[in-house]
């Protein structure tokens, strides 16, 4: 009985001490396998010398594709270059700026997954996006805004809190909910994407077309005739963004934006980009 005994007890010993060794194997497997896949960007920048940044191209003035040259322009793309720059003359390093597509709904994941480095993208800083991602400072004063015909008698979102107005909007957007808290009485008309919602306020189906102030910059520079009122009455900035948990990339690129600003370099990209916007004094985008 008594050798029984001491042979089930060496038995569940064995197996404890199995599963312990197992465990511990699997769980340092698990934490190599997490460390492998969280690098370090600005290590990672350094040792390839090059940015691999996240770009719109389908967004008039910030990120568009050229089709005659092939080539991605506006200001976002400008500054991920001149940014790029600035962090290879601070750190006196070799570096280069290579630029990815990028889509409102995949460039979180290729930020996660170290496809890009960073992005410039017309990304509005949130609480939520901050969860999974690390944004600079702002660098683009973003904001909800309105877009009228040139004779409208439109000057501010006030002017549309009135019984007999209507607002156009594209839905999924948070501009539809925003504008029935700053003009409740307002009448909203909601439609598939900014296309349709351009092609109504030119039959006269609204009073004005509101979304975010880069979609319509764009908007008005693409459509002679129409303007851009009542400046902004949202706050919603834009910033750079890596993957979360990136301290030192985030420093390099807040002291690179800091220089643009000092160098006038900042201030000569929004010049470019946004001085002949209908509507829209540029020189209030500047720093």
């Amino acid at each position: 009985m008594e050798k029984a005994k001491k042979k089930r007890f060496g038995l569940i010993a064995a197996i404890v001490l199995a599963l312990l060794i197992v465990l511990g194997v699997w769980g340092g497997l698990a934490k190599g396998a997490s460390e492998a896949k969280h690098v370090d960007t600005f290590d990672r920048i350094k040792e390839q010398h090059r940015i691999v940044w996240g770009v719109k191209a389908d967004t008039r003035l910030f990120g568009l594709m050229n089709t005659k040259t092939g080539e991605y322009e506006g200001f976002d793309v400008d500054i991920a270059r001149a940014v790029t720059k600035q962090i290879a003359k601070d750190q006196n390093i070799k570096l280069k700026a290579e630029l990815v597509q990028v889509s409102s709904s995949s460039k979180i994941q290729l930020l996660k997954n170290a496809n890009i480095d960073a992005t410039a993208s017309v990304m509005t800083i949130t609480k939520e996006r901050e969860n999974q991602v690390d944004f600079t400072q702002p660098y683009f004063p973003a904001g909800q805004s309105l877009l009228v015909k040139e004779n409208s008698d439109i000057r501010s979102v006030k002017d549309l809190n009135q019984p007999g107005r209507t607002v156009i909007g594209a839905v999924g957007t948070t501009a539809i909910p925003t504008m029935k808290e700053f003009a409740p009485k307002v009448r909203v008309l909601s439609l598939a994407d900014y296309a349709q919602s351009m092609t109504a306020l030119k039959a006269g189906q609204g009073d004005a077309l509101t979304t975010d102030n880069a979609i319509l910059y764009g908007l008005a520079q693409q459509n002679p005739g129409y303007k851009i009122v009542g400046g902004n009455f949202t706050n919603q900035p834009y910033g750079l963004a890596t993957d979360n948990d990136q301290p030192r990339m985030i420093a390099a690129m807040n002291k690179a934006l800091d220089e643009l600003e000092k160098n006038g370099t900042y201030n000569r990209l929004i010049k470019k980009w946004f001085s002949n916007v209908p509507g829209l004094d540029w020189r209030t985008l500047q720093k």
